[in-house]
């Protein structure tokens, strides 16, 4: 193995290392919460921290398969914004609720956004031309849930927040993704 590749790949388990320690730190951060500042609100059970693990550690293993699925940097940048994008949009959904509290049926649409996603990255087998599909479609579905959602509740103080949120933030990182899923395809194509 040449000098230039072990460097390369010493650099690269350093990375992951990293990747995976900022995971770590962000779970501990309820924890550190509840123990030295009580008073910050967090108030997890264990099923909570179970939760969030899960749903960290799969936030990592999506991205440690996106950058062993393309060494395009658009298509890396694809994943993660396409994986933040979905981590954020069921972790808020999970702790308060996307429209009015976490029991409001209509978030499970959010969800319904979601399923949408990883049906269309399935069918694409994480090839960047059918991804930049899928997340088009996402950003599609989320608007539609967005109007459903908005539409069957009743405006009360944090709508102007929540209309920004599902018919703005969410649809614009899901089309941001797919902008760079497209971008990845075309390179795969030129070199």
């Amino acid at each position: 193995m040449s000098a230039v590749a072990q460097t390369s790949r010493r650099s690269g388990s350093a990375m992951r290392a990293i990747g995976w320690l900022m995971l770590a730190a962000l779970l501990a951060v309820p924890a550190l919460a509840m123990r030295f500042a009580p008073a910050s609100g967090f108030n997890w059970t264990a099923s909570d921290f179970v939760v969030g693990g899960v749903l960290l550690g799969g936030v990592g293993l999506a991205i440690e398969t996106a950058v062993r699925t393309s060494r395009h940097w658009s298509y890396r940048g694809g994943a993660l914004v396409a994986v933040g994008t979905g981590f954020l949009l069921l972790w808020a959904n999970l702790a308060v609720g996307l429209v009015g509290n976490e029991d409001n049926v209509l978030n499970l649409l959010f969800v319904a956004v979601l399923v949408v996603g990883a049906a269309g990255s399935a069918l694409a087998r994480l090839r960047a031309a059918g991804m930049a599909k899928a997340l088009a479609l996402t950003g599609i579905a989320q608007l539609a849930a967005a109007a459903v959602a908005l539409g069957a509740t009743q405006a009360g103080p944090g709508r102007p927040l929540e209309i920004t949120a599902l018919a703005g933030v969410f649809p614009a990182a899901w089309f941001f993704s797919a902008w760079l899923f497209r971008r990845a395809a075309g390179e795969a194509t030129c070199g």
